[in-house]
């Protein structure tokens, strides 16, 4: 190879190498140095520490034999005595090294092999390190490339000044590539990778499909029009949610273009996916109502705590709002990042039958009325005992047909059935053995001290040994399903926080932690937060936010689908 050339044919060699794979000229030379050393070594032995350096300039190769100084010698070929060295120069002192100058070296035919491939492995890792100093900082952008083989579903492109790969999961469904296809996927991951490529493309990713609209829209390349949020599946269909900044400018018309020539640029590279363009909404009632187009929403209530919406549709609307298996309800999820859940005008008012029966036999047997009164409580919207018993007079005096005198004696009858249901629970807990320090814990109730007795929670070493799980459950995937697990307190009102604050003075009260250590975790964990936020900016913050709502979220609209169904 190369090493036997002369000293201008080496140059020669180097400049051709590093501009074929281009990299820097000294990258090539320092493989040479490495390749040379390499063969001198198997020739003056293992062990002998040799340093090569080719001259840049003229070719040049000089070969040295470092000897480290030490005052006694136990290996002649790595060491050198300080005495021998102080000949030699009088500065040297232990720990110093001697260069000693070898004879120039013939390569042999093994030599010769062995060289080579150090020269090829370092011209590889340099050529994949400057592979990924380019990418790593397009992650987002569209390639275009041209494919170069397909392994097992998995596309291989090149892309100029290295490959990337398109693999099976990431291309749409049905597609068809082979050798000399040009192709165009987003950049979404750039990873060091000891072997293959170390660029992973996507055709399948949300931002794949806004970023091709971003090519065929102008409004969207100058910022006038600003897509808010996409929703994919891939090679079927799709949702995107655009906002225009100009009153003047109809995003969606923008979109479409004249006789649907924008949209279906996109359409056509997309192998076909219909796309519905959803107008963007701040109201999050008026952008779920756009998303479920084109079915028609008679009435929506939302849950804002749960971020949960409940969509009546017309009886003959169902099937359109929720689309061939869910899909049109489960883009519409995604895309808004709340869970929905759907129903007939006829199932809503059947369910509210059923709700306000339910509510008026609740108040018939608690507050010994009759059937009249209770109605009419369960009427104006309460919906417990406890809201009666402590809610103004007033709000209950101002029911017509209802004066003060009236309302002081229901209220007084409420109160004295929460009172003998307090005993009792009370009575409860106290056989069940569970301790009286456990009142004492912020957040728990009686019926919840009871529901912790009985699953043998009855000390506060018990309640300080319990997981914030323990309480509330948790969710986990097995054979490809999701799972829910029952917590203890899973059927009481108790989120996640507060199971963990229930927890957590549980350890105060038990002497586990003190109130000091418990105040400096918080601020070690909000100072956490705020680190990790800053990394981010506010548009990917968004988009990760709206991605795990997703898929926080899909297991239980497949649910809501199938009931509705």
């Amino acid at each position: 190879m190369a090493i036997s050339a002369n000293r201008l044919e080496l140059l020669q060699i180097a400049e051709a190498v590093a501009r074929e794979k281009s990299i820097d000229r000294s990258i090539v030379i320092a493989a040479l140095e490495d390749a040379i050393q390499k063969a001198a070594r198997s020739r003056y032995g293992t062990e002998t520490e040799v340093r090569a350096e080719i001259n840049p300039k003229t070719g040049e190769i000089r070969l040295q034999r470092l000897l480290q100084v030490v005052d006694v010698v136990e290996n002649i070929s790595t060491e050198i005595a300080l005495v021998d060295a102080q000949e030699r120069n009088p500065d040297a002192t232990v720990g110093d090294f001697m260069a000693d100058p070898l004879p120039p070296l013939d390569f042999g035919r093994i030599a010769a092999q062995s060289a080579k491939q150090v020269i090829v492995q370092k011209v590889r890792e340099a050529e994949r390190d400057q592979q990924y100093d380019e990418f790593k900082d397009r992650i987002g952008e569209v390639l275009n490339a041209v494919v170069k083989r397909v392994e097992y579903g998995n596309v291989v492109v090149d892309t100029g000044k290295g490959e990337a790969i398109v693999r099976r999961d990431e291309l749409i469904p049905r597609e068809i590539f082979r050798n000399g296809d040009r192709i165009r996927a987003l950049i979404f991951d750039v990873r060091r990778e000891q072997r293959g490529p170390q660029v992973f493309l996507s055709r399948t990713h949300p931002q794949f499909m806004a970023k091709l609209f971003a090519q065929e829209v102008p409004e969207i390349y100058d910022g006038v029009i600003e897509i808010k949020a996409v929703a994919r599946d891939p090679g079927s269909r799709a949702k995107i949610a655009v906002l225009s900044n100009d009153s003047s400018i109809d995003p969606v018309g923008a979109c479409v273009g004249m006789r649907g020539s924008r949209v279906q640029a996109v359409v056509g590279e997309l192998q076909g996916e219909k796309i519905d363009i959803i107008p963007w909404n701040d109201d999050a009632a008026t952008f779920i109502v756009n998303a479920l187009q084109p079915a028609e929403v008679a009435k929506v209530v939302l849950d804002e705590d749960s971020e949960r919406i409940e969509v009546v549709v017309p009886n003959d609307q169902l099937s359109l709002a929720i689309g061939r298996r869910g899909q049109n309800v489960r883009l519409a999820s995604q895309l808004t990042g709340w869970g929905i859940d759907i129903m007939t005008e006829a199932e809503e008012s059947e369910r509210r039958q059923k709700e306000f029966q339910v509510r008026s036999d609740l108040f018939q047997n608690t507050l010994n009325v009759d059937e009249m009164v209770s109605q009419l409580l369960a009427s104006e919207g309460f919906t417990s005992v406890e809201e009666v018993a402590y809610v103004d007079l007033d709000e209950i005096s101002s029911i017509e047909g209802f004066d003060e005198e009236t309302a002081d004696e229901i209220q007084a009858r409420a109160r004295e059935y929460l009172e003998e249901q307090e005993a009792k629970l009370a009575e409860e807990r106290r056989q069940l053995g569970v301790s009286d320090e456990l009142v004492q814990v912020p957040g728990l109730t009686s019926a919840m001290l009871v529901a912790l007795g009985k699953d043998e929670i009855k000390t506060m070493e018990d309640l300080a040994g319990c997981a914030a799980d323990d309480l509330v459950g948790w969710t986990e995937r097995k054979d490809k399903e999701t799972i829910r697990v029952e917590g203890t307190l899973s059927s009481f009102d108790l989120s996640r926080a507060d199971a963990e604050a229930v927890v957590m003075s549980a350890r105060v009260a038990a002497g586990w932690i003190s109130a000091e250590d418990l105040v400096e975790v918080s601020e070690e964990e909000l100072e956490v937060e705020e680190e990790d936020f800053e990394g981010e900016t506010f548009e990917e913050t968004v988009v990760d936010a709206d991605e795990e709502l997703a898929q926080e979220n899909g297991a239980e609209d497949a649910k809501g689908e199938q009931s509705s169904e």
